[in-house]
């Protein structure tokens, strides 16, 4: 059985889709023919301080030349020397849930600077997995990684018994999973929501409230300016989105960039119709059938989808939609088999 290291920087229990992907990997490759093993890396990547870029040299210095590192894309792409150094002796593998420089609310600079890093790092390994193939075009078009080494393996989804919902609530109840952070455009979300303040709906938006406290703060005096607080919950960070789900009758997800969006497919295996933006991999994700997608930081757009979903018939129609797109989904063991394989690729 080929073993693989898997370097990880940061908490690998934190609640986000990218540590989620990466403790499937580790806990379903042995079935697959892969034995991992987990190389634990200091957190404060992608802007790694000196500690941490020498505990990730000294880590990888003291594998044994020809081994098969999968390393996740959070630190491959802020290491460009280590991955030029190594890359002669490794088999340096790039796990890239989405570019670093299209992380929202960076500098200009410091985007510039990410991209260059990223790029760099990228030539020096021998295969990238992307977690979508919207990702892997970016990759070609925009980092010059070669095609063939780009291997895709979308996040995979747990079978979901969809409970009976009954009648339609009324007021309807919206549903939004992901942390307060700029990307993920809840800014856009309240804008749009005040807009439609005269019509009748409750919203939760449920995700960590730690990892941008400025965001956290602008987002809460948001809503009290618009007067919304009694009618949006900041949920915070949950063991169990299940209950969440299975209380909303839609879900919206107003991001300005996702590498895939492992919450929209836990909606669509939730039955829960959809209104997003056309972000990164959203549009290669969620079908007409199963909702409504709007463009990129159109809050008058997204204020109109919402708006047309107040319609109890609509969302029926797509929350049907959404159960048949669900179905073509992939499960955790096909990524894990799509890894296995790109990895058995490398090490022939």
């Amino acid at each position: 059985m080929p073993e693989l290291a898997f370097a990880i920087p940061g908490d690998l229990g934190a609640r986000t889709g990218g540590y989620g992907y990466d403790r499937r990997l580790l806990a379903l490759l042995p079935a697959q023919g892969i034995r991992p093993r987990l190389i634990a890396w200091p957190d404060g990547f992608p802007f790694p301080d000196a500690q941490a870029r020498e505990a990730a040299a000294s880590s990888l210095a003291a594998l044994a030349a020809g081994s098969l590192v999968l390393i996740d894309g959070l630190a491959f792409g802020a290491l460009p020397d280590l991955a030029e150094q190594e890359g002669r002796r490794l088999r340096l593998i790039a796990l890239v849930h989405h570019p670093l420089a299209l992380e929202s609310g960076l500098a200009a600079e410091s985007q510039r600077l990410l991209l260059e890093s990223e790029r760099q790092a990228l030539r020096h390994a021998c295969g990238v997995v992307a977690t979508s193939a919207t990702t892997a075009e970016c990759l070609v078009a925009d980092y010059g990684v070669p095609r063939a080494r780009i291997h895709v393996a979308r996040p995979g989804t747990d079978p979901v018994q969809i409970p009976p919902r009954g009648a339609r609530r009324d007021p309807p109840h919206l549903l939004s999973v992901g942390a307060v952070i700029p990307r993920k455009g809840y800014d856009l979300l309240i804008a749009a929501l005040a807009r439609q303040a005269g019509q009748g709906w409750q919203a939760s938006i449920v995700g960590s409230l730690a990892r941008d406290p400025d965001c956290v703060a602008a987002l809460r005096h948001q809503i009290a300016a618009a007067g919304l607080q009694p009618r949006v919950a900041l949920a915070g960070e949950v063991a169990d989105l299940a209950p969440y789900y299975a209380a909303a009758d839609l879900f919206v997800l107003a991001s300005r960039h996702e590498g895939y969006g492992m919450v929209l497919a836990e909606a669509l295996q939730h039955g829960l119709p959809i209104i997003a933006s056309r972000a990164g991999a959203i549009p290669e994700l969620v079908p007409e059938q199963a909702g409504l997608l709007v463009p990129v930081e159109d809050e008058a757009a997204l204020a109109q989808a919402l708006g047309r979903m107040h319609d109890a018939s609509l969302r029926a129609r797509y929350a049907a939609g959404a159960v048949r797109a669900a179905q073509s989904l992939p499960r955790w063991e096909d990524t894990a088999r799509l890894v296995a394989d790109a990895v058995r690729a490398l090490a022939a």
